[in-house]
């Protein structure tokens, strides 16, 4: 059970890129936790520093990793300095950075932090598994975000608490979505409210049952098991449904917005209620669901989003169409034509196909990217997934 007065969780965050590595003595997979991608959110790298420090190196099979993110902010908590940490991750952008002579502080974290990444890929066996914990500016329950991979929706069914999709469309950039590209099994996982001591202990708990399900640790060996996973469950409020994001409200550049006060994330809204404020005109709900990470902090652009439960029948009749590949049947549709048939890339023109809704591209696992006011431009998730590589897992079968 996680003590709430913990020296670790009152002390001083220490700020080192190395959080912490525990190589076993057998092989196994490799997990690679990440914290402090934004400088304001040191609940992640508490609770590693927490969870590294119980780790019995001999109860270990494979490797892992505690990696800090944005240093300089974290030193200065602040959410970034120049730029966020959390938007360079396209490989057009990092192909960049490699290349550019002078960086600014975000690009040179972003260079260090993919190096980093090269390293681990070339010392270690996969499986590979990446976490990156992340905290909120609202008080909010402990959650899940993932590119919807069936492998990603798999392993995050595992752990008690809701499931966010399809984020990666409203947002350019994150590291997550820059390995999951490549393949890998990787999960962001949201604590709560920034300064929360809760938010730590969830990060802790959500470490322990990582550690745990992989199989780098038998859960036997970690002490309190049954609490962490209690810990979280009852702090998600017992909701484990998957949600989609389904709007964003960007904040547009010297834009002056604030969200009203005393929302959360999951907290149900109705049609016409106001949101937030933006240059003194009040922002209206358009919709009846559930508010998302409203912001109530100064740097950011997305205000809020808007989530809504996906029923349990088109989660299974997803992942039947997906095993069945009828995906490629898509192409035979007007409008509908392949940019890249073995990575899953396709062109749609709305024109001829705008009886094409996007959920049925959900459905099939892609995502979306406009490309014009006609066009839009999806990319499979299940075809960048290297599923193979996870069936003999334990927790896959």
């Amino acid at each position: 059970m996680i003590e709430e007065n913990s020296e670790i969780l009152e002390n001083p965050v220490t700020i080192n890129r190395t959080i912490g590595k525990v190589k076993g003595k057998t092989k196994g997979a490799t997990v690679v936790f990440f914290a402090g991608i934004h400088g304001n959110e040191k609940a992640g790298v508490k609770a590693l520093q927490y969870v590294f420090k119980r780790i019995n190196t001999n109860h270990v099979k494979g490797t892992i990793y505690g990696i800090s993110g944005n240093i300089k902010a974290l030193k200065t908590n602040q959410r970034f300095i120049d730029e966020d940490l959390n938007r360079l991750w396209t490989p057009s952008q990092i192909e960049t950075i490699r290349n550019k002579t002078v960086l600014n502080n975000e690009e040179q974290e972003a260079f260090e932090l993919f190096n980093e990444l090269q390293d681990i890929f070339n010392k270690e066996n996969g499986p590979f598994y990446f976490i990156d914990f992340h905290t909120t500016s609202s008080v909010s329950l402990p959650f899940i975000t993932i590119n919807d991979a069936l492998i990603n929706r798999k392993f995050s069914k595992l752990f008690p608490v809701p499931i966010v999709l399809g984020i990666e469309e409203f947002l350019e950039g994150p590291l997550l979505c820059y390995v999951n590209q490549l393949g890998y099994v990787s999960l962001g996982f949201e604590a709560g409210q920034h300064e929360l001591k809760t938010s730590t202990t969830n990060c802790i708990a959500f470490a322990f049952l990582t550690l745990a399900y992989i199989g780098i640790i038998n859960e036997k060996d970690i002490l309190g098991f049954e609490d962490y996973y209690k810990t979280l469950k009852n702090n998600a409020e017992q909701i484990e449904d998957v949600f989609e994001v389904v709007y964003q409200y960007k904040i547009k550049p010297n834009q002056d917005f604030k969200m009203l006060i005393g929302f959360k994330s999951f907290q149900n809204i109705k049609k016409g209620v106001p949101l937030a404020v933006s240059n003194n005109k009040q922002i209206i709900s358009a919709h009846n669901a559930q508010i998302f990470m409203p912001l109530y902090q100064s740097k950011g652009d997305d205000g809020f989003f808007v989530i809504k439960i996906i029923k349990p029948f088109y989660l299974k009749l997803s992942a039947l169409l997906r095993r069945i590949r009828f995906d490629e049947l898509l192409v035979f549709l007007p409008g509908v034509s392949w940019i890249n048939n073995t990575k899953g890339a396709l062109m749609v023109n709305l024109k001829t196909a705008k009886y094409l809704a996007k959920p049925l591209f959900h459905l099939l696992g892609y995502r979306s990217k406009q490309v014009d006011a006609t066009h839009l431009r999806l990319f499979s998730r299940e075809k960048e997934a290297k599923t193979s590589t996870y069936k003999k897992e334990l927790w896959y079968r």
